[in-house]
Parts: C-alpha cells; structure tokens; sequence
C-alpha cells in the first residue's frame, strides 16, 4: 500500500474505475457503426450508467440505452437497480453481457439534462463518430458536477426549509429560524459528502447540526428579543432539506412501470433515510428538551395568505429544492413557477372547495406533470427535473417525524395517528383537522397511496412512453 494513501482512497477503490478507452483502443478510426459488438456494448452501457449517476429512474435509463442500441443495430435488454446497471447486448451472431455500477447514488439534474441532448443528438452527430470520439464527449459530460458551493446550496436548503416552515402553518420566528439552522445543516451535509463518508454518518451529524443550530438561535432570540417558547415548533422545519424527494418518487415512477427491483431499492433507500433522519431528529429533541407542538395560528387575510403561499411557500421553496438538485437558474426558476401553479392550486382546493386532501394533492400533481410535459416540448428540459420539486413540497415530512418521535416516547396511537394524518394536515396547518371526526377513515388507503407512489403526476401519461 502506497505511503500517502488515507482511508478515503481506501473506500474509493472499493469501486474501480472501468478504463472506458481501453475498449477502442485497437481500432480508434473504426465509426461506432462498424465498430465490434464489445465497443458498441461500452458506450451503450456507459450511458445508462451515467443517466443511473443522474438519479432519474429505470424506464429513462432502459429507454436511453434502447434508444442507442436500435441505432447501433444491437439488441439490448437491461435490468436497472439503484446503482447497479446489468445488461446484454447482441447482434444476430456475438452476445456481450456486462454489470456495471456507481460508487454513490444522487442527484444532478445538469447532468442529466446533458445527457438526454446526447440521447436525442446521437442519431444525427454521435453515431457518426468514433468510439474514441464518443467517449470523449461522455468524458466531458461525466465532468459536470455540482453548479454551486457548498455556501450556496446551504443557501438553497434554508429558502426551501423556511417556505416549509410557512406552509406547515410556522410563523416569521420560526421561519428565520429554520432558514438559518437548515442552511447550517445543509453545509455540513454537502461538505460531508465531498469527502465521501458514509450515507448514515451524513445524516446523523447533518440533522444534529440543524437541531443544535437551531436551539442555539431559539434561545439566543428568548434572551435578547424575548421570543415565546412557543417557537420552538420550527425545529422540524430546519431538517427538512434531507427529504429525499428524488428518489421517493422516481421509485413510485419505477413500481407504476413494474420496474420492481429498482421502485423497491429506491423505496428502500428513501425509507432509509427518512427513518435515519427522524431517529437523529428525536435524540436531539430529547438532549434539546424540545418537543413537537401545533404552530400558533397567523389570522391571515384570504389576499395575503394567497400571495404568501405563491411567492414564499411554493415558488421560493420549489426553486430551493430544485437548486439543491444541481438544476442551473433558468430550470429552477421553470420548476418554481410549475410549483406555485401545482401547490397553491393544492391548498386552495382543499381550504375553498372542501375538496379531499387526497384528490387535492392528486390535482396538483396532475397539473405539474402535465405543465412540466408541455414546457419539455418548447425547451427540452427533462420532465423529472421539473416535476419532482415542484411537487417534493407536497411530502408531509413534518408529520413522519412526529410519527418516529410518538413511538420513541411510546405513544403508539399518537404515532399511527401522525401516520395517517401527514397529508392532511399538511394541506391544513391546524391543530387536530376535521380528520379526526372521521370515524371511518374512508380515504385513508387513497391518501396513503397517492403520497407513498409519488406517481400522480404520471398518471395521464401511464398509457405511453415515459420520455
């Protein structure tokens, strides 16, 4: 072992790099056309791998590496996993089977959005070049990591963190307080990342960051602006950023596809971390004396609220997720205004027309699917990347963490209550919803389905190629 190596190189080698040249090496002037099947079976291969790298699910990953192989002249089937790719490749005579897979799994929108204008451009440009040639353009593509510091992402998370904050029902205390504990935490986090430790220890020490900070500034404000305790309720808020949104529902995406390997080990990661998440969240609630409580109600005017939840809630908190998802300004700011049309049609159906929480959410799901698939024909950018933050807002994260701190202190009725009212209350930030007067919790299975997919948004498109 080499002197200067340290653990990180250690657990990097964990994974080997696969030497993608080496497999044009011998005939570099042969056209990927002409080139042998192993050849055509890198590039095939390492461009499912590199959209798997993105986060998008296992249909846009098989459809891409279909796509290239039909222009390949190659028959391709592919079994896609979280972060593992296996797939076979013929052509009438040779068969090549290979396994391939990714060091960590995430999300990069850029990238993705990158690699979809390499999929589209490849009958016209790259099929026309060599391997070599091609690989190289992959290079360039596989160098595109995140858009922004970490400064800057901390940034994102706590504008996304502190419109949660109000659309949970938080105040402006609590919603000052979030933003600074949840940028805090989000800076450690992509911090922890960089240097490559493990996805629990990320969680742990990123979650606790916030809750500290989070207390810290709570009783910093007690002391010197004699701020209620009452405020302490935000500190939910300042550990929301760590939802995993993309994966939650590109795993809904993945089942409604019967892609079941891949929706079941998305499904699994996201349960994952929410479970890490709210285990650390209530620890520190516990050492913080902290506990969870019903926000103070605003008494908003119709006008204001409406206002509020367009600008703050949904646009500044869509374009925040959507920033912390690596989507440069101009997506973000798409994505954004999909979200303010989608949530705030949400919340007011469910505040003015008495409608359902569970066909609200369906409602404006719906919407953001379909306007994300209207602005994807005009600019191109990929529908997930557009879709999955203008509806992450809509997971009830404030409530699965109640759930995990009711049955740490073993209030189990209080735990499956939180369960099953996570939706509602989160379109109805008051204490103790008219959901509770519901002796028979009709529309508990609906309201559990719709959110645990996260495929809403798909539906209308259940029926044809998802592009």
């Amino acid at each position: 072992m080499p002197k200067n190596s340290n653990y990180t190189d250690i657990m990097e080698k964990n994974h080997m790099e696969i030497p993608w040249h080496d497999y044009v090496k011998n005939d570099s002037n042969v056209l990927i056309a002409k080139a042998g099947l192993i050849e055509k079976a890198s590039v095939i291969g390492r461009v499912g791998l590199i959209m798997l790298s993105c986060g998008t699910g296992a249909w846009r990953v098989r459809t891409s590496m279909n796509r290239l192989s039909k222009e390949l002249g190659v028959t391709c089937t592919v079994d896609v996993g979280l972060m593992s790719i296996e797939f076979n490749c013929f052509d009438g005579t040779d068969c090549v089977s290979q396994s391939l897979s990714i060091a960590n799994t995430g999300v990069n929108t850029s990238k993705l959005y990158r690699m979809e204008q390499f999929v589209d451009s490849f009958p016209k440009e790259e099929a026309h070049l060599t391997g070599e040639e091609i690989h190289r353009r992959l290079d360039q593509i596989e160098k595109i990591h995140t858009l922004y510091s970490p400064a800057k992402l901390g940034l994102a998370s706590a504008l996304a963190c502190c419109a949660f904050t109000f659309l949970l029902g938080g105040g402006p205390v609590e919603m000052i307080l979030a933003f600074i504990a949840a940028g805090v935490g989000n800076v450690i986090r992509t911090k922890m990342i960089k240097h490559h430790f493990t996805l629990f220890f990320n969680i742990a020490v990123s979650i606790s960051a916030a809750c500290m900070t989070y207390a810290i500034c709570f009783h910093l404000a007690e002391i010197f602006f004699h701020v209620s305790a009452l405020h302490e309720a935000g500190y939910i808020c300042s550990m929301l950023f760590i939802i995993p949104g993309f994966p939650f529902i590109t795993s809904g995406i993945d089942l409604a596809k019967l892609d079941l390997r891949s929706g079941l080990e998305r499904l699994s990661y996201s349960v994952i971390i929410v479970l890490v998440a709210t285990m650390f969240a209530w620890i520190m609630a516990l050492l913080l004396h902290f506990h969870p409580q019903d926000f103070s109600a605003l008494n908003l005017a119709v006008g204001t609220k409406l206002i509020l939840r367009i600008i703050d809630t949904s646009f500044c908190g869509v374009f925040g997720f959507s920033i912390m998802f690596n989507s440069s300004i101009p997506m973000a700011a798409t994505a954004a205004c999909i979200g303010a049309v989608a949530n705030t049609l949400r919340l007011e159906l469910v505040d003015y027309t008495s409608t359902p929480p569970a066909a609200a959410a369906f409602a404006g799901a719906l919407t953001a699917g379909i306007l994300a698939s209207i602005i994807k024909r005009n600019n191109g950018y990929p529908r997930i990347s557009l879709t999955v933050p203008s509806i992450v807002i809509m997971v009830p994260g404030l409530y699965l963490y109640r759930a995990f701190y009711n049955l740490g202190i073993m209030s189990l009725t209080e735990a499956v209550f939180m369960v099953f009212i996570c939706d509602h209350d989160h379109c109805y930030p008051a204490p103790r919803s008219d959901i509770c007067k519901d002796p028979d919790r009709s529309y508990f299975p609906v309201l559990l389905l719709i959110h645990v997919s996260g495929a809403s948004p798909y539906l209308s498109f259940m029926l044809k190629n998802y592009h």
